[in-house]
């Protein structure tokens, strides 16, 4: 297993890795939407916080030698169902190829953000 690490996306929070690649796979750790540079969530909508989870998710793809187009599956978090349209109308801009894909609501997520998204990945 190696682990994958960039300064593109926000550092891990806690005892994990941002990415791992294990065979011809990448499988990443959830992204939540806080720019790398300054530690901040950018806004308090869902269209800026998922803008930004995606743009952190795409970072460290890229930081593994792959792209977007590689993805095979996702599973995002929001932690209101009703921000499902507005959330989905960002991620298609971002993920254009169609992965497989579960999105479920959750009480909360880390810094109180709104979105978080995790991938697996071909190499």
């Amino acid at each position: 297993m190696k682990k994958v690490s960039t300064d593109k996306a926000p550092a891990a929070i806690g005892p994990y890795s941002q990415a791992v690649i294990i065979g011809d796979r990448l499988i990443t750790s959830g992204q939540i939407p806080v720019d790398p540079a300054t530690g901040e969530v950018p806004g308090d909508d869902i269209t800026s916080q998922a803008h930004q989870s995606m743009k952190n998710l795409i970072a460290i793809l890229e930081a593994a030698g792959t792209d977007q187009s590689k993805v095979l599956k996702t599973t995002c978090f929001l932690q209101d169902m009703g921000d499902f349209a507005a959330f989905n109308a960002v991620y298609e801009q971002y993920l254009t190829e169609k992965p497989a894909r579960s999105c479920v609501a959750v009480a909360a997520l880390p810094k109180g953000v709104l979105c978080e998204v995790e991938a697996i990945a071909e190499l």
